[in-house]
């Protein structure tokens, strides 16, 4: 297998030379005008194909609103010019919180919530013109096992134990498997927050299923006993439940979503190989994504992997791996052409409902062309950008002026992730270093205290 090393491509040629040499099926366009067409979302139009990719920040207030940090974000999104924003993950219950500044909707902060939308509208037509209006979609979650809403301590909400996760999650042999009867109350709570996003000016909502926190865990919860684990239709009996009683509480206007881990990469994960858990297999992914389209899901989203334990590269591949991580085992082409293969067959299962796919990041200045590529085959409805995101908000806006910028471009370091693993304030640390290098600091400095 081709071996991992350091992005250094000067040329386009040079990046389609490897390519060639490794054989990965990775397509490159030189025509980009693709990246702005217009996509349609249910009832409403996207301005563009390209999609600010959920990344966490972990920088609201305690009782989930928005701060300065976390409008300086939003608004460099907006400015940016993606057409669709996809908001990071905000806990349906305070007991779902991964970090305890989590975004968390409630009755008293949703007019702040839309005051903050209404500056992105702003911001969004005044860089990019009257007639820009991004998409606005808002990550609904519960972070179970790795959940965290008080002092950044583990206090974990699991759906089957798992030998290979608990001890970093902080369970025990005598951590419960949460029961039936939360889950079930969990419906409401994901209506709720539904309803409150649309309250707040949100065009829908993400019901998260991916990176193994506890919807996304559920589907892989083949131990588990009762309604909610053993076979496919109880293991996905959650998802399916909260996805059709949101479009029935909520009017057509508003966009179900659902961003789904296709593949875990982990023993006995969903989407997984029984024999070689490292070989997808996504027979119950694709039924998955069938079962919530039918049920009123009209945008999806393609992942993978768990970022935060084994095998981070299947869902970002890096040049740098974050602290205590391993270098992986494979070229990042390989893992970016892994990404590329299951948001096509996403796509494929979807139909017209557009899926947003990822892994794109690592490709810097030429994200561009591989990203039309894929648009330009058919293989999926938006490009998405993650850590790019955080580095160079202004891509988009400057991909479609023709005057894309290589040294604004996320160098793939993983700092970004380090910060949220120390539970810090999440963001650019090499591009936005005035703001980001003291949170960086402080939050290396406060883990390694924390670990005295």
């Amino acid at each position: 297998m081709a071996e991992h090393e350091k992005f250094a491509f000067k040329t386009l040629d040079e990046l389609k030379a490897k390519i060639t040499e490794l054989g990965v099926d990775i397509a490159v366009s030189d025509d980009l005008s693709r990246l702005g067409q217009k996509v349609k979302i249910g009832n409403k139009t996207s301005p563009n194909a390209m999609a600010v990719l959920p990344m966490e920040g972990c920088d609201s207030s305690p009782d989930g609103s928005p701060t300065a940090l976390m409008e300086r974000r939003y608004l460099r999104y907006a400015s940016g010019g993606a057409g669709l924003i996809w908001w990071e993950a905000c806990a349906v219950v305070p007991e779902g919180k991964a970090n305890p500044l989590q975004m968390m909707l409630n009755a008293d902060n949703i007019g702040q919530y839309a005051k903050l939308i209404e500056k992105m509208s702003k911001a969004a037509a005044d860089s990019n013109g009257t007639e820009h209006k991004p998409v606005n979609i808002l990550q609904l979650t519960h972070s179970g096992r790795y959940s965290r809403p008080n002092n950044h301590k583990f206090e974990p909400i699991i759906a089957q134990h798992d030998a290979l996760l608990d001890e970093k999650a902080g369970v025990n042999e005598n951590t419960p498997v949460v029961t039936d009867g939360y889950l079930e109350e969990l419906v409401g709570s994901f209506i709720t927050a539904s309803k409150l996003a649309r309250e707040s000016g949100f065009d829908g909502v993400d019901i998260k299923a991916c990176h193994r926190y506890l919807i996304s865990e559920l589907l892989a919860s083949h131990d588990r006993a009762g309604k909610y684990g053993g076979s496919f239709e109880n293991r996905s009996r959650l998802i399916r439940e909260i996805v059709t009683e949101i479009t029935k509480a909520l009017d057509d206007e508003f966009i179900v979503a659902s961003r789904i881990n296709m593949f875990d990469a982990h023993p006995n994960g969903f989407g997984t190989n029984t024999e070689d858990f490292m070989r997808y297999d996504v027979n119950e992914p694709l039924e998955l994504v069938k079962a919530v389209c039918e049920s009123g899901v009209t945008l999806l989203c393609s992942s993978a992997g768990n970022p935060y334990h084994t095998n981070p590269h299947v869902v970002r591949p890096f040049d740098i791996p974050a602290i205590g991580a391993s270098i992986p085992d494979e070229h990042q082409l390989i893992s970016a052409a892994r990404l590329f293969a299951l948001t096509e067959e996403m796509q494929i299962a979807a139909g017209k409902v557009p899926v947003v796919g990822s892994g794109y990041t690592w490709f810097r200045q030429f994200m561009p062309n591989i990203g039309a590529a894929n648009l330009a085959a058919g293989s999926c409805g938006f490009v998405g950008l993650g850590r790019s995101s955080f580095a160079y908000p202004d891509a988009p806006r400057d991909i479609l002026a023709g005057k894309s910028d290589a040294k604004k471009c996320c160098v793939a370091c993983s700092k970004c992730t380090q910060i949220m693993r120390d539970h810090g304030q999440t963001g650019c640390v090499v591009k936005d270093g005035e703001v980001y290098v003291p949170l960086f600091k402080k939050a290396r400095n406060d883990a390694i205290d924390r670990a005295k």
